[in-house]
């Protein structure tokens, strides 16, 4: 059975219980990251997975809550390994094979001095022995790629498919996510405004994660161009015909409990389908019960 676990689904305003996005999709024999905004390795741990457990991560977009912690993410996942997780596979709108690159790649990436005397000195070799490792101790292996609109990767028992959204561009290239298992679909809409193309992404998913920044018609006029409030949220989840709907991205107004409740309340007005508000480590199943 598919399982989503949300590690983050706040904004780039740090909160308490909210900060940044993130998810775990356990699909299958593979648990794959989609975004890696602030303190999602630390979220990773927390919901009981180990960062050698995810082989690929997915960006919708390239902004700092969506991906600041990769660099955490990546130093975390080389660190714990004892050789034995294949390469990490990284997808994401362009640039961000350059962004892995400059990262993680040899000789020119901010990280590679670590990996250098990781494995090189005694003392971190030691350390890798002492978790099961055995021999010369090997840098890790990431291999990113830049993606389009259309099919972008596939496993066993699932494939992904991408959709352009509409959120910051033309500075960013910004995505949603279709993932097809065996067990139902799961859309990931990125951050965006209400459009034709998240609708036809999210069209009969049996679960949505889908941003609200805000209460109905209390966007300002830059927001309105560019993110979802909770009427367009439903509005997309209605017109889709989506079987359930997990509302993510909330900002530290909207998670106050009124605010909350008053939200809650719009979506169901347009939407009579369930209603999941994003918390940090819910756990979502997809499988049995046809969601």
């Amino acid at each position: 059975m598919a399982r989503l676990i949300v590690l983050s689904c706040g904004v780039p305003t740090p909160m308490p219980g909210r900060w940044g996005t993130a998810f775990a999709l356990q699909v299958g024999q593979e648990t794959l990251l989609v975004d890696c905004g602030p303190a999602a390795t630390l979220k990773l741990y927390q919901a009981g997975l180990r960062a050698t457990d995810v082989s690929r991560v997915f960006f919708t977009h390239l902004h700092s809550d969506h991906m600041a912690d990769f660099p955490c993410f990546l130093m975390t996942r080389f660190d714990m390994s004892i050789g034995g997780e294949p390469p990490l596979q990284v997808y994401g709108p362009p640039p961000t094979a350059e962004f892995a690159r400059k990262l993680m790649g040899p000789d020119e990436g901010l990280l590679w001095l670590d990996v250098v005397a990781r494995t090189n000195h005694v003392m971190s070799i030691g350390a890798y022995h002492s978790r099961g490792g055995a021999g010369d101790r090997p840098p890790p292996e990431m291999q990113a790629h830049d993606i389009e609109p259309g099919h972008v990767a596939g496993g066993d028992g699932w494939s992904v498919s991408a959709a352009e959204v509409r959120h910051a561009q033309p500075y960013l290239t910004c995505l949603g996510f279709r993932f097809e298992t065996d067990d139902g679909v799961i859309v990931f809409s990125g951050d965006t405004r209400p459009c034709d193309e998240v609708i036809e992404l999210a069209r009969g998913a049996d679960l949505l994660v889908m941003e609200a920044v805000a209460l109905a018609g209390r966007q300002w006029e830059g927001s309105r161009t560019a993110e979802s409030d909770t009427a367009g949220c439903a509005t997309v989840a209605a017109e889709a015909g989506v079987k359930r709907l997990l509302v993510n991205h909330q900002p530290p107004w909207l998670a106050e409990p009124q605010a909350r409740s008053q939200a809650i309340k719009e979506i169901c007005q347009i939407y009579d389908g369930p209603v999941l508000w994003g918390e940090e480590l819910l756990e979502v199943e997809i499988g049995s019960e046809g969601a």
